[in-house]
């Protein structure tokens, strides 16, 4: 057997040795004849390719598909452990959720039980009203925008306007189916604020710059830049701890306040329907004239 066989194999090396040699030159003349046949004869190179390409997709489909397999399991893996990792991190928020949910109960509750010892009375709840921002009708000297609600919607002139970021002003002028809105950084805006952290009461005043500034601060005011301010509620205009912005800058004469509201993305506002009955005539509740629901 080992004879026979090595006989088969000292006859095949002069085949090999030959195919070996003479490879490129046979390649390059079946190229070379299959571009002659493909110009002199072209329907016939058309279904030589075709044939051959019907002939060698099985064998591409074969050993492309144990790829597919392996690619699509490494994204399915891929997949589940992103999954996993998510629901992790749900679990945790869930669990964190869960701890704040137990404490605001409990301040809830305590809270309620100290207005019932105290007797204290309940502010009043705002209504309120959705609209979107059409037009800024202001310029350098007056800063307004226009809204799509007037006084049949129930607003009413002197009503707070906020949006999602904090107070945007007040309500200067109520059409029936328009209203105008004094921005607080106008230079005829007054809010009544106060800092969060010292209570230190005073008036947010508007210049027309994009920072309105504190007036009619107290001698030794406990004040400095990061200091959060809100409504203080004075005077039954406003309600109290709306959002108005933070201290900017403080120097010998003055401290400025960055509103947190940005004007440029200003599209849709909600007025606040919350006045002191009988303290301004001209803004008591729409509801009394049935317009809020």
């Amino acid at each position: 057997m080992r004879v026979g066989r090595g006989r088969h194999l000292v006859l095949a090396m002069p085949g090999r040795a030959f195919a070996q040699r003479f490879a490129y030159a046979i390649l390059a003349c079946a190229a070379i004849t299959l571009m002659i046949i493909s110009q002199a004869e072209p329907r016939l190179a058309e279904q030589l390719r075709v044939g051959i390409t019907d002939a060698v997709a099985p064998i591409f489909d074969f050993f492309s598909r144990p790829a597919e397999t392996i690619a699509g399991g490494v994204d399915e893996l891929q997949g589940i452990m992103a999954v996993h990792e998510r629901n992790q991190v749900l679990e945790a928020d869930n669990d964190r959720l869960r701890r704040w949910q137990a404490v605001a109960e409990q301040l809830s509750y305590e809270n309620e039980m100290f207005r019932r010892l105290l007797n204290v009375v309940p502010d009043q709840r705002a209504r309120f009203i959705s609209a979107r921002v059409i037009a800024d009708s202001g310029g350098p000297f007056v800063h307004l925008v226009m809204v799509n609600a007037g006084q049949a919607h129930g607003v009413r002139k002197g009503q707070a306007v906020v949006n999602h970021d904090g107070l945007v002003g007040r309500v200067q002028e109520a059409g029936k189916h328009t209203a105008r809105v004094l921005l607080l950084t106008d230079l005829n805006s007054r809010i009544p604020v106060v800092l969060e952290e010292s209570r230190e009461r005073t008036i947010l005043r508007g210049d027309n710059s994009p920072q309105p500034y504190l007036a009619f601060l107290a001698t030794g005011a406990r004040v400095k830049p990061g200091d959060r301010l809100v409504t203080s509620g004075e005077g039954g205009m406003f309600p109290p701890a709306l959002d108005v912005g933070i201290v900017s800058a403080v120097d010998k004469d003055r401290a400025t306040v960055q509103p947190f509201v940005v004007w440029e993305r200003l599209d849709y506002v909600t007025i606040l329907d919350y006045v002191v009955p009988g303290v301004f005539p001209e803004t008591r509740r729409a509801a009394r004239t049935g317009s809020l629901q």
